[in-house]
């Protein structure tokens, strides 16, 4: 693995890491990493374990950091969906001059987001999607939250917060702005995704309290061309190491068969 650093457009500079295929494997694609709100390019660690499993099946692997997470310059209150984008911009921009090939995406959570309405431009740039529970729907789990998580970190106090103050507090411990309250008014992920034809698989926990496991199943089955995984008895990011193996198992052998027929 190696560390390095990618620059957004707009300068930001973001903490990333490759993870390279052994010299003994033949390089069959390379995986971008977008990771969720109030995580790192280590997804808790998952991500991390992902990569390794990749890079022995073959695959050249980025990880992140986005805007405002981690190591990565800029402030959590400036964290925006436009800047975001903005910097999984970057990454695929690396991705394409550094190593040419099939390219496919994974994204957890929040990073769902991003990638959901990066999908236009991607094109044909992109061989396929893994999305771990991933945010479809932003008025249903933010702005107007349904799940026990939600309504937690977005009551009526949160909100008047962020009115009169620019920002609230995600689980005590993380600072989100105004700005990326008013885009979650304008973006529909979940439209963007099944608009999309790009070949994609969901895996998502069915008792996830933060982000709703009936908007991704049936985004799922709006989608042209998507599978998708239960993870049983799990709750949001899977909850346990067994239930976190069974997410990569599941990923890498997507990723591999989709890597096959796209060479």
């Amino acid at each position: 693995m190696d560390e390095i650093q990618l620059t957004s457009v707009d300068g930001l500079v973001l903490d990333a890491a490759v993870h390279r295929v052994p010299m003994e494997r033949r390089p069959v694609g390379t995986v971008i990493q977008a990771h969720g709100i109030n995580a790192d390019k280590d997804e808790g660690g998952m991500f991390t374990r992902l990569a390794e499993a990749l890079a022995e099946s073959g695959f050249t692997v980025i990880r992140f950091s986005f805007r405002g997470h981690g190591a990565s310059g800029g402030a959590q209150r400036g964290i925006t969906i436009a800047g975001e984008m903005l910097d999984l911009e970057a990454a695929v921009d690396f991705a394409v001059r550094e190593h040419p090939g099939p390219l496919f995406m994974v994204a957890a959570s929040f990073g769902a987001v991003a990638t959901s309405l990066s999908l236009p431009w991607l094109g044909e740039r992109l061989s396929g999607v893994v999305l771990w529970n991933p945010v479809l729907n932003l008025r249903r789990t933010f702005l107007e939250p349904e799940l026990p998580w939600g309504i937690e970190n977005f009551s009526e106090s949160a909100q008047n917060r962020l009115h009169d103050e620019g920002s609230l507090m995600l689980d005590g411990e993380f600072e989100l702005g105004r700005v990326l309250f008013a885009e979650m008014r304008c973006h529909h992920p979940g439209e963007s995704f099944t608009a999309d034809s790009t070949p994609a698989i969901i895996i998502h926990g069915d008792r996830d309290s933060y982000v709703s496991y009936d908007i991704a199943r049936e985004a799922a089955q709006k989608h042209p061309r998507c599978g998708f995984h239960s993870i049983h008895g799990s709750d949001h990011g899977f909850d346990s190491r067994e239930r976190e193996d069974e997410a990569i198992t599941v990923s890498v052998s997507w990723l591999a068969d989709r890597a096959g027929s796209s060479t």
